[in-house]
């Protein structure tokens, strides 16, 4: 649905459809004896008007429904899926099951990225660029040891001048969405 600056109802609609909840809470009660009762929208053919679930059983059906953490919502199938023989003729990067890299075994796998470039990736600031390594010490970056003790850490960062531990950053609250200003969309 797109809409315009000037086309307020139809912002606001979309507004409404955004920031709905996941179920409809008004449809939601709680029995006398503790379970919650889930009244459809629509009776089923044999004429079931409500669902009855247990507090856990309840909770599990919705987080059944909240997808897991760095997983694709979409999938592809045919030639465009990640395994297809042909995937590699068609898509621009020439990215599939044909590559080289696809036939790598995991040790392979794990070799082909260097230490600088594993740094790089995870964003610690300490990656330094092949011209940067063969300007300090004329070979690749190679880990010597990994110090994990705080005391000689400490004692490290204090030979540095450098502050043992770092500063202290105040997390920002979260807010909820302007309210008002949604329900007045004239």
């Amino acid at each position: 649905m797109a809409a315009g600056a000037a086309q307020r109802d139809k912002v606001e609609r979309l507004c409404r459809y955004i920031a709905r909840p996941a179920i409809a809470t008004a449809r939601l009660a709680l029995t006398a004896q503790g379970d919650i009762r889930y009244t459809l929208k629509t009776p089923y053919r044999d004429g079931t008007t409500h669902v009855i679930f247990e507090p856990l059983d309840f909770i599990a059906r919705l987080a059944a429904l909240v997808p897991r953490p760095r997983v694709h919502l979409r999938r592809y199938h045919g030639v465009l899926a990640p395994h297809s023989a042909l995937r590699t003729a068609i898509t621009p990067a020439g990215r599939g099951a044909g590559t080289a890299a696809a036939a790598w075994s995991p040790a392979e796998r794990h070799r082909a990225m260097s230490w600088a470039q594993r740094l790089k990736r995870v964003g610690t600031g300490l990656s330094l660029s092949p011209r940067q390594q063969a300007e300090r010490c004329g070979g690749r970056v190679k880990v010597i040891a990994s110090i994990a003790d705080p005391a000689v850490l400490g004692r490290m960062l204090a030979h540095l001048a450098r502050p043992p531990s770092p500063p202290v950053t105040v997390p920002r609250q979260a807010r909820a969405p302007p309210l008002q200003a949604v329900l007045d969309l004239d």
